[in-house]
């Protein structure tokens, strides 16, 4: 075995062109499909997980599991001497989960594999030093304005520092340029590795098709909108993007790739939680499909919906890539929607009606303010919308400007679908509601209450208000007197409707009777 002068900045570099033992595979480019699946929660993904802030770059990553895993798939050449044969294959993700391996021999269904272990004691300055105890070594220090060398006998370690037995006494190394190794210890390896003892009939060349899952790997898509008004304040257009952000923590690179994502709920059995112990930043890799040509084709697939983009790509390890989910749709009509809610809360009824005559003494004065839109083909959509953050922009005429106005997020949304998203609270628009009287008869099992809201419209526009009002008490309740007409949306809730002009104020009240 060939000796190697290593110094401990440069090792990992130095070794990864190395061989020691049983040879790996030729490395030629191999045929791979990536198939990614995400646990993340819509908009759950915060740019800390997948940029390093410049106070403490490692600190989050140390603590997060990356919220979903990949199904890799790589056709390889592999060369089979005599009937059993020991193949180490490289390169693969260092978060794999070996026992999900799979391997077929395409040209041979016959050949198979009898054994396998998978390699992880990857090498680092770190370890070769712990491994190297009470072995000799030499090290390169700093003496003034001039360099030394020592050739020792390594007695113990820790990060930053050693001691030698050397020149018939003790050297505490606290710093150095350079260690010299003699070999490489038996069993490390410079990349994960998959060893294989593989059995066949026919001897020579062969392609093998391997597939495993890895954890470290999961997308998300990213809604970017584009707000324009209408003909009238409540309804307008909007100009719709889509994203795909791909975060890529498995330890392992797929260059060329066929992509594919699955959206969906996918069950998997339960599994010990894992944390991330990367050391590295992160990069940002942009890859947009220009003018819709190799986009991402969709389908549905069983009870999911696979996402598979037309060309190959490369993912990078310890890189986040976005990737265009569909071509920018334009003018897509929208309603701007107002919602007063006074109480905004459900209450649990604990058995039994809910009797406290204090339920609803403070009430919200906000006024929340939506956009709607349909996912319909006649929109110019129509295909199904991974769940996802959604933002919202409006242009500013004066200057040309694109002014952000609000976020939210949205579940997966199947295409002839409503998408509702909130936006933000409504500045000119008050609401106001209180209970002007309460009373209960535990003896008829009744009580009545009576409910008075008032809306202004400051704006100088007028505006539609839709007043909703949770009937909490009980679930049997009957409106009994009322200033406007309701619509009852469901057993716990009924919506009023207001049209109010410019600095118009109106007040609805209304008497509701529970019996249980």
């Amino acid at each position: 075995m060939n000796t190697s002068a290593l110094s401990a900045a440069s090792v990992l570099v130095a070794l990864a062109g190395m061989s020691f033992g049983v040879h790996a595979q030729p490395a030629r480019t191999p045929s791979t499909s990536v198939t990614i699946y995400s646990a993340a929660e819509p908009g759950a993904v915060p740019p800390s997980t997948y940029r390093p802030t410049p106070n403490n770059p490692y600190a989050y990553h140390q603590q997060q599991a990356v919220p979903g895993f990949a199904i890799v798939r790589q056709d390889r050449p592999i060369n089979l001497g005599a009937q059993v044969s020991e193949v180490r294959f490289t390169d693969v993700a260092a978060l794999i989960d070996p026992t999900t391996v799979s391997f077929t021999c395409l040209t041979d269904p016959g050949t198979r594999v009898l054994e396998q272990n998978y390699q992880f004691d990857l090498v680092s300055p770190d370890k070769l030093l712990e491994n190297f105890i009470d072995r000799e070594i030499t090290v390169t220090v700093p003496r003034g304005d001039h360099t030394e060398t020592i050739t020792g006998t390594l007695l113990s370690s820790s990060p930053g520092q050693f001691v030698l037995a050397a020149n018939g006494g003790l050297e505490v190394i606290n710093g150095y340029q350079g260690i010299t190794f003699p070999s490489l210890p038996e069993g490390f390896q410079t990349r994960p590795t998959l060893v294989w003892k593989i059995g066949t009939a026919k001897p020579g060349a062969h392609t093998a098709r391997v597939s495993y899952e890895t954890e470290g790997v999961t997308w998300w898509a990213d809604y970017n909108l584009i707000y324009h008004e209408g003909t009238n304040e409540n309804a307008g257009f909007l100009d719709v993007g889509a994203w795909v952000s791909i975060l890529n923590r498995s330890g392992g690179t797929y260059d060329n790739a066929q992509l594919k994502l699955v959206a969906g709920s996918v069950n998997r059995a339960p599994r010990q939680d894992q944390r991330w112990n990367s050391r590295r930043e992160l990069g940002m890799v942009v890859d947009e499909a220009v003018g819709g040509v190799g986009g991402f084709a969709e389908k549905s697939f069983f009870e999911y919906h696979l996402y598979t983009l037309g060309r190959s790509t490369t993912i990078p390890n310890n890189s986040t890539k976005q990737i265009e989910l569909f071509p920018a749709a334009q003018k897509v009509p929208c309603d701007k929607v107002v919602v007063y809610d006074g109480l905004g809360q459900d209450v649990w009824f604990g058995g039994g009606p809910y009797t406290d005559a204090n339920l609803g003494s403070q009430t919200r004065k906000d006024v929340d303010v939506y956009v709607r839109f349909r996912n319909t083909p006649q929109a110019g959509l129509g295909m199904p919308f991974p769940a996802g953050r959604i933002r919202i922009s409006k242009v500013d005429e004066a200057d040309g400007g694109v002014e952000f106005i609000g976020e939210d997020v949205i579940r997966h949304t199947p295409r002839n679908e409503e998408i509702l998203v909130k936006v933000g609270k409504a500045f000119d628009v008050v609401g106001e509601r209180i209970a002007t009287d309460f009373k209960v008869d535990h003896s008829k099992e009744m009580m009545e209450e009576t409910i008075e809201i008032t809306v202004r419209n400051r704006k100088q526009q007028p505006v539609d208000v839709i007043v909703q009002e949770r009937l909490v008490r009980w679930l049997q309740w009957e409106i009994v007197k009322s200033t406007h007409e309701f619509t009852k949306i469901d057993a716990r809730r009924m919506h009023h409707t207001l049209r109010l002009a410019p600095d118009e104020e109106k007040v609805i009240r209304y008497t509701v009777r529970y019996t249980w």
